[in-house]
């Protein structure tokens, strides 16, 4: 892949409004994602089982219409699709606080609402992705997905810890409303961009067909292979993860809603020191050896997350979650990058709805058996058996040829 000055994208309009689109949204979900959570155990008493299944329906719909999304998305221009799936998020999200004003939320309108919402995400997250080529070139790919997981992680920072403080303030329901706002943001910002897309090719085939071919092509990538796997099964223990977290942090940590969200900002925060420091990771080790070592270095920590306790011994958590963001982030932009640079065009959608398909589907399975294990073990054990899992999550790629390259091919 060609390399590129960096800063360029600064002077590129429609990157800006896309960045600037996608930032906004990013915040406002990461307000709505601790927000419904927190809504969930303390005004509507929540049970561990039932807050997996809240974890579980935030991302179901990648593992439930993922594939076919691709494919509608290679055959429609993707900057339509990425305004519609947020006014879409934006309509179904206003009802909670609505439904919280008029005294009628209940637990099922929140899970409802939250996998609709999940259902308009799959078509977002992989139309932005497909899009940013045709929209800055693919020299300035590792630049591009830079700023865009910077802001990402800005917003895992700042987003639980403003979410907490509005849960505190003025409750869950309203918080949602921020989550909404941003949607309807971002939806006014990419309406903007003016660069005309290339028509999709019409190919003849069927659904089916165009579903094999894009699966084909990661599965069947002797580097991307390793990728899919590793980060599946990372994601698998981030589901059990993300299904006791919040339980653990104010039933065993005793922390209130504002200290929830700040302990959940360091994953943010992490996430944004990654994002700073990608490209100097690529720069010094190459873009195949930071995508292993980036997460070999981090990984461990993640073990401190559950022995944490009230007092100074939070501290352990919050470490734990901060090396978990900063590797996930510097292991993700350059994984990404390669994702990108190495697919066709009229792939482009299939691929990383492929690869979407199979590495965020894991994350509801992940969320169900949380619940269960929250309910087995409480949510401390639950904890630890998430972490031990994103220990072993790293075998596919210690066992892959990514671990002797530098840089990966045509780079």
């Amino acid at each position: 892949m060609p390399r590129s000055a960096t800063g360029a994208l600064w002077r590129h309009r429609d990157f800006l409004l896309l960045w600037g689109g996608e930032t906004t949204s990013q915040v406002g979900t990461r307000i709505g994602q601790l927000a419904a959570p927190l809504l969930a155990v303390t005004a509507l008493g929540a049970t561990p089982w039932q807050m997996g299944l809240l974890t579980a329906a935030q991302t179901a719909g990648f593992l439930l219409i993922g594939l076919p999304a691709g494919v509608v998305i290679d055959r429609v221009r993707r900057v339509p699709v990425l305004v519609a799936a947020d006014l879409v998020r934006f309509a179904l999200l206003v009802t909670v606080p609505i439904a919280w004003w008029y005294e009628v939320l209940g637990f099922g309108h929140l899970l409802l609402v939250t996998f609709l919402a999940g259902l308009a995400t799959v078509f977002f997250d992989v139309a932005y992705q497909s899009v940013l080529p045709s929209l800055v070139g693919r020299e300035h790919l590792v630049e591009g997905n830079g700023k865009l997981e910077s802001t990402r992680a800005a917003a895992e920072a700042g987003g639980p810890a403003l979410g907490g403080g509005l849960v505190q303030l003025v409750g869950g329901a309203i918080a949602i409303a921020a989550q909404a706002a941003g949607h309807l943001v971002s939806a006014i910002a990419i309406s903007r961009i003016r660069t005309t897309e290339p028509a999709p090719a019409r190919t003849g085939t069927t659904v089916r067909a165009e579903i094999v071919e894009g699966l084909r092509f990661v599965v069947g990538h002797r580097l991307l292979r390793p990728i899919v796997l590793c980060t599946a099964s990372s994601n698998l223990a981030g589901g059990i993860l993300l299904a006791v977290l919040v339980l653990f942090l104010v039933d065993d940590l005793g922390l209130p809603e504002v200290g929830v969200g700040a302990a959940v900002a360091a994953v943010g925060v992490g996430g944004l020191a990654g994002a700073l420091t990608a490209g100097a990771w690529t720069r010094r080790l190459g873009q195949a050896r930071t995508i292993v070592v980036s997460l070999l270095v981090t990984t461990p920590f993640v073990l401190l997350i559950p022995l944490g306790g009230p007092g100074p011994l939070i501290l352990l958590t919050a470490v734990g979650l901060f090396a978990d963001g900063y590797g996930g982030v510097v292991y993700n932009v350059a994984q990404v990058s390669f994702r990108q640079a190495i697919c066709p065009d009229r792939l482009l959608g299939r691929m990383n709805a492929g690869v979407r398909f199979l590495v965020w589907g894991t994350i509801p399975v992940g969320g169900l058996i949380g619940g269960g294990l929250g309910e087995l073990l409480g949510p401390r054990g639950a904890l630890l058996v998430a972490c031990c899992a994103q220990l072993l999550s790293l075998l596919p790629l210690l066992l892959s040829p990514l671990r002797r390259l530098r840089d990966l091919p045509g780079q």
